[in-house]
Parts: C-alpha cells; sequence; structure tokens
C-alpha cells in the first residue's frame, strides 16, 4: 500500500513537471522537499493546537482530535505534512494502523503532566518508536505548556521518557515550548526541519555512491 502511494506521487510530480515545461518552455524551480511526520502524544498534551498555530489557522475552540487529522506546513526550506494521531486511551491502540508510510516522529507531553502521565507517555512512546515501520527515524520531542508552573525542563522530560536509551541509529531532539509563545514553536520545528534535510541529503549521497559502485561493477 505504501509503495502503491509512493508511486502514485512520484508519477504525479512527473506529470506536473512535463506539462509545466511545455506550457513555460523551461523547467520549474526544483521543489522543495517534502516530509510525511507522525505526531504523536496522550490527549490533552497540545498537538492539535501546536499544529493549527503552524499552519496559520485561527487555534481558539481547539477540539482534540478523534482518530487522526492531516495539517500540511510550509516552511521555507521545506514542506511537512504532519499525520496527528488522537490521544486517548481507546485510539492509541490503534495508533500502529496509521503508521506506514512515516518518515519521522514527533512526540509532544504535557510538561506539568502527572507523574503518572508521564509514566503512560513513556510507555507510549517506546511502544510507537519499538514497531518496524518507525525503526531508526528521526524524533523530536516537545515538552509542552511551559508556561504552567511545574512545567519540567528538557533535562527532567529527558530522564522521565528515558530518551537516552534510544538507540543511535535514531536521531533526536528534544525543545520546551509553550502555545502561546508560537517562536518557540517554530524554533523546535526549524531545527527538526534542519535534522529532516540533513538526513535526506545523506540518503541521497549513499544511494548515488551505490548507483556509481553499480555502474563500476559492470566495467
Amino acid at each position: 500500500m505504501c509503495e502503491s502511494m509512493q508511486l502514485y506521487f512520484a508519477v504525479l510530480r512527473i506529470g506536473l513537471y512535463t506539462f509545466f515545461r511545455r506550457i513555460c518552455g523551461k523547467a520549474p524551480a526544483a521543489p522543495k522537499p517534502t516530509f510525511s511526520v507522525l505526531c504523536l502524544g496522550l490527549a490533552n498534551s497540545g498537538k492539535s493546537t501546536i499544529l493549527t498555530l503552524l499552519s496559520g489557522e485561527n487555534a481558539d475552540g481547539i477540539r482534540p482530535t478523534v482518530g487522526f487529522s492531516i495539517k500540511a506546513l510550509m516552511f521555507g526550506d521545506c514542506f511537512v505534512d504532519v499525520k496527528e494521531l488522537g490521544g486517548s486511551d481507546n485510539v492509541r491502540m490503534y495508533w500502529n494502523k496509521y503508521f506506514c508510510g512515516a518518515q519521522a516522529v514527533i512526540f509532544v507531553i504535557d510538561s506539568a503532566s502527572s507523574e503518572e502521565s508521564m509514566k503512560t507517555a513513556n510507555a507510549e512512546l517506546h511502544k510507537a518508536l519499538a514497531d518496524p515501520e518507525l525503526d531508526g527515524l528521526p524524533l523530536l520531542v516537545l515538552g509542552n505548556q511551559q508556561d504552567k508552573e511545574d512545567a519540567r525542563s528538557k533535562e527532567q522530560i529527558t530522564k522521565e521518557l528515558e530518551l537516552g536509551l534510544q538507540s543511535t541509529a535514531r536521531k533526536w531532539i528534544i525543545h520546551t515550548c509553550s502555545m502561546k509563545n508560537k517562536e518557540e514553536i517554530m524554533a523546535a520545528f526549524q531545527d527538526f526541519n534542519k535534522l529532516l534535510l540533513e538526513m535526506k541529503e545523506k540518503e541521497e549521497r549513499e544511494d548515488k555512491t551505490e548507483e556509481q559502485d553499480g555502474e563500476f561493477s559492470k566495467i
């Protein structure tokens, strides 16, 4: 299913490229990279509000996501299509049904939540990351609700979520933010986008090297 969807979008991009050349007589500027990202987190962690703010929509009266929703976020250097999954108990059991095709993961927590909620967040995060579909994918952890009095620091979140246990194959970063401060959220995504672009460039270099090695082996 994932491969057929990727093939569909690849053919669509080629078609649009050909159409543009016929109409304008020249090739369009190289398209910005697009990344498919999964956004997870417990209910009321602020996932929907964060994504709504980034998309430029009105965040007033945002309701918790039931099932999933998709936001197309535009940045200066790339596009990020975010699939947000609801965080309630009766939805989390189905999270793995939506992992296919993800290229990266965002995990949002309420930094001021109870110890019990943090333990649940820890369990859900590591359960998700252990899924083969998410193996080795880059991770952004957002410690939201920093405007609350009892909000945890980056160091506390890192310890309680046991982020240090992540495989060296997985690149991860952590940022703290508040839904009242869009600049903090933007800074987190800018760092995350930089990580995604660097990994994409690395993959392209490795693919090119493999192609060259294959050509040499034929000689």
